[in-house]
């Protein structure tokens, strides 16, 4: 960590906090991981890297929580989709860890943008998938491809993956919205493991910073599961986006 140690940890706690809470509550928290670690001197792979580790904690307590709809899916099946979470997952940070530096730098302004864009039209597209799975119109043959290419884009950027995993759900023709979520929260969790793991090998962590800001982010979930029902998720939301369009604006601001 660099030398101001103190100074930066303020605010590297205060964003990871506020990433666990808006993870539990509507989702979106590496619009602020992210940009927290890159504004404190963190070259950008290092800060996705570890911006990974720090979000990585809530998702095994959401996998936790749909214990119950886990157990009802085939266990062919859950292991089928972990292993291909697995595979995409590692496969995604590793084309991380050889994208020059230069080049990430370059594309984050447009992952931020497409994952603010993919979090705003969230709604719209459950709707549409929802719609065309009753239909009669679900991909099933396009099930385990879709994920896998989901999960490549989930271990390089973590931005929008939710919502992702869910649509593909919807439209590969999972009716239940529960099994979905579940689903949802362990290949979240596999991948995001994964490419953590591979980030950890390749000596892409800023140890310090992440081990903070992931005991904050952890904390920040815990919270944000009590406020979930308190808050309105509208609003919310509507956070998110704002500030996911703030971050894009700066990070293109600084390329020039």
């Amino acid at each position: 960590m660099p030398p101001d140690v103190w100074t930066h940890s303020p605010l590297l706690a205060s964003a990871a906090f506020a990433a666990g809470v808006l993870n539990a509550i509507a989702g979106g928290g590496s619009f602020l991981t992210l940009p927290a670690l890159v504004f404190v001197g963190i070259p950008p792979i290092m800060a996705n890297a570890t911006s990974a580790l720090a979000v990585s904690p809530g998702y095994l307590g959401s996998t936790l929580g749909f214990r119950d709809e886990l157990r009802a899916v085939p266990v062919r099946r859950v292991k089928r989709e972990m292993a291909i979470a697995a595979a995409g997952g590692m496969a995604g940070a590793l084309l991380l860890l050889v994208t020059p530096a230069k080049v990430f730098s370059g594309i984050v302004p447009s992952l931020l943008l497409f994952a603010t864009a993919l979090f705003a039209a969230g709604p719209t597209l459950a709707r549409r998938a929802t719609a065309a799975s009753k239909s009669g119109k679900g991909l099933d043959k396009w099930r385990e491809p879709g994920l896998l290419l989901t999960c490549i884009y989930g271990g390089y950027f973590n931005g929008g993956l939710g919502i992702l995993l869910m649509a593909l759900y919807a439209v590969t023709g999972e009716s239940r919205i529960h099994t979905a979520n579940a689903l949802k929260n362990l290949n979240s969790l596999v991948l995001s493991w994964l490419s953590v793991a591979a980030f950890v090998v390749a000596g892409a962590i800023a140890w310090r910073e992440g081990i903070l800001m992931m005991v904050a982010a952890t904390v920040g979930g815990f919270m944000g599961a009590r406020w979930a029902k308190k808050l309105p998720v509208q609003w919310v939301r509507v956070g998110v986006i704002v500030t996911g369009l703030v971050m894009s604006v700066v990070f293109f601001a600084r390329q020039h």
